[in-house]
């Protein structure tokens, strides 16, 4: 098997890890920018390097995993669009709305990796039959501490923090508005608000607050990056009962009771190889389900940011 990677980052190095995980023979061919953007690590890597989407493409590669910076993915998609290369695309999707989506003429998935968390598949498995009244979803988390290799205020400089690059709270942690649409499907109506006033001091929203409207019932989702204990949690208020989804601890509780529904030793780094297997395994069977395609994952953005 032969993967190209077009964007060299640390969330690639874990999709490598992955697939080397799951096919030790795996060749990786990585476009690069130029010759001295390439690393000298590169090539003890077992990583070849290549300069052109022209040589990627003539490399025939069985995909391609699109990780470079979400303010380029959308002209990385449009150039590959007519290739006929499976596209493997690192969420967010797109980093705005203001382009139509592409017709891409191959598979594509979007790398939402929380969809592949044990509670939340169980989770999935148990809703059907039960009565939602209520549903809450929560993330706090602090934003110095997504960076420990920058020193001192140096976090202050990535992407997440500056308004003007795409960054903010609203679109790096999407995965709640993700595996919410994944379970309970698009809502009927979107309220939300962004604020930027915490002591963090940045200009990206460190605050996002939703409200989707269903049917029978409505869902709360509230993220930010200055929680410095970190909490990420799914309440689901049933007619019956209350659930509560620990992400960082993978249980579900039953609040009422306190009673352990299901756990799980997984964490969020087994995700990646289990979204990778997942993966390969779609590609290979041509009668599998299309899963998190490129026009699931534009509604997700339009429900993030419309």
């Amino acid at each position: 098997m032969r993967v190209g990677i077009i964007g060299l980052g640390s969330i690639a190095r874990k999709h490598i890890a992955a697939l080397r995980g799951l096919d030790s023979r795996v060749e990786i061919v990585a476009l690069r920018h130029s010759h001295a953007t390439s690393p000298a690590s590169t090539e003890e890597a077992g990583i070849t390097d290549l300069y052109s989407l022209d040589e990627l493409l003539a490399c025939r590669p069985d995909f391609i995993i699109i990780s470079n910076p979400t303010a380029q993915h959308y002209d990385t998609v449009v150039a590959l669009a007519g290739s006929g290369v499976p596209l493997f695309i690192e969420k967010p999707l797109f980093a705005d709305l203001s382009r139509p989506l592409p017709t891409i003429g191959s598979p594509t998935y979007i790398a939402c990796n929380l969809r592949f968390l044990d509670s939340l598949r169980w989770i999935k498995k148990h809703l059907a039959g039960r009565r939602v009244n209520e549903v809450n979803a929560y993330c706090g988390s602090y934003l110095p501490d997504w960076r420990p290799t920058l020193k001192n205020e140096a976090w202050r400089t990535c992407y997440s923090a500056n308004r003007e690059m795409g960054g903010g709270v609203h679109i790096d942690l999407i995965h709640e508005i993700d595996y919410l649409y994944w379970l309970f499907g698009a809502p009927q109506t979107v309220r939300k608000t962004f604020r930027n006033v915490s002591s963090l001091d940045i200009s990206a929203w460190d605050y996002a607050n939703y409200c989707f409207e269903y049917p029978t019932f409505a869902v709360s989702v509230v993220l930010n990056y200055y929680r410095r204990d970190y909490r990420r949690t799914l309440e689901l208020v049933f007619e019956d009962a209350t659930w509560q989804v620990d992400l960082a601890a993978n249980t579900v509780t039953d609040l009422g009771t306190g009673t352990v529904l299901f756990e799980s030793p997984q964490r969020f780094a087994d995700t990646y190889p289990a979204q990778m297997e997942d993966f390969l395994h779609r590609l290979g069977t041509d009668s599998a389900e299309a899963f998190n395609t490129i026009d699931e994952a534009y509604d997700v953005l339009r429900i993030c940011l419309e």
